[in-house]
């Protein structure tokens, strides 16, 4: 089965919802990082959220999300678009402890309980929304959640988890964001917190084989639901090696000779995918002209 994010609405539209299967993305992503299973379920946990998170946005909006704790795992940056393409990275993939006193993966060890959750959503405008929270648990969830109550002022639940097979490879990956609208009566949301408080691990429900749709139908209970909107989801980095040749000319001449000189070609690698690119020395000569 394919990834995809669903978009509905419950309660009467009072509620609106998203879930995502991101099995194949976040596999995708251990693939090109290589990350270990503590860092893969950090990193797909967040992935998941932010491809979720960009599913609210519209036409050529972006999100970028960043998890910087203090956690040997270093700072956790993803982005996503509304069209459901995702992509993201941890500075130290080889990360891994073992299971915590819940028998999960120790994410909030990996993470780290101190320091911040940035969002930066660029609309189109001149200036970018940023919002900034304190970390408060680290397993990520969590923190995402407290993100959309104190910078948004969204009451909200998050939820995401990733379980990953002994060779690392992702077994099941996928997660649900469900809002309050402003005319959410008291009953509705003693209703959702009680099925939210009872509600088992998404990643063993992904696990089972169920769809994101049916998550959120077990989520509203006799509620019913409307299904707006599915959008496929993916692993996909905008890099390209005419991004970075225009990276390179932006160095000038005299850097781009020295390249030339010193290493008689040059390679740049992206961060969020991390594919290599390499230039010959004719490349970089002619690099070095459009320069001038």
């Amino acid at each position: 089965m394919k990834d995809f994010i669903i978009k509905a609405t419950a309660y009467d539209d009072k509620v609106r919802a998203y879930a995502a299967l991101s099995t194949h993305t976040v596999e995708e992503a251990r693939r090109r990082h290589d990350t270990w299973a503590t860092a893969s379920a950090a990193l797909g946990r967040t992935l998941t959220i932010t491809a979720m998170m960009g599913a609210m946005l519209k036409g050529e909006d972006t999100i970028t999300t960043k998890v910087i704790g203090n956690g040997p795992i270093g700072a956790i940056i993803a982005d996503a678009n509304a069209n459901g393409q995702v992509r993201g990275y941890v500075t130290n993939p080889h990360v891994d402890f073992e299971l915590n006193s819940q028998g999960k993966l120790d994410v909030a060890r990996a993470v780290g309980t101190e320091g911040n959750i940035s969002v930066i959503k660029d609309l189109g405008l001149r200036d970018f929304f940023t919002g900034e929270v304190p970390i408060i648990s680290g397993e990520i969830s969590e923190d995402f959640t407290y993100y959309f109550s104190n910078s948004e002022q969204i009451p909200s639940a998050v939820g995401a988890g990733v379980l990953v097979n002994p060779d690392h490879s992702i077994l099941a990956a996928g997660g649900f964001i469900v809002q309050l609208m402003p005319d959410a009566s008291e009953e509705v949301v003693e209703q959702l917190e009680e099925q939210i408080q009872a509600f088992p691990a998404i990643s063993a429900l992904i696990r089972e084989g169920n769809k994101p749709e049916q998550i959120l139908q077990r989520l509203f209970g006799d509620q019913e639901m409307k299904l707006l909107e599915s959008i496929p989801l993916e692993f996909r980095c905008r890099c390209s090696k005419e991004r970075v040749e225009r990276a390179i000319i932006g160095l000038g001449e005299a850097e781009i000779q020295n390249m030339i000189d010193e290493d008689h070609g040059a390679e740049a690698s992206c961060h969020f995918c991390n594919h290599t690119y390499h230039f010959t020395e004719e490349e970089l000569i002619n690099l070095k002209e459009q320069a001038k």
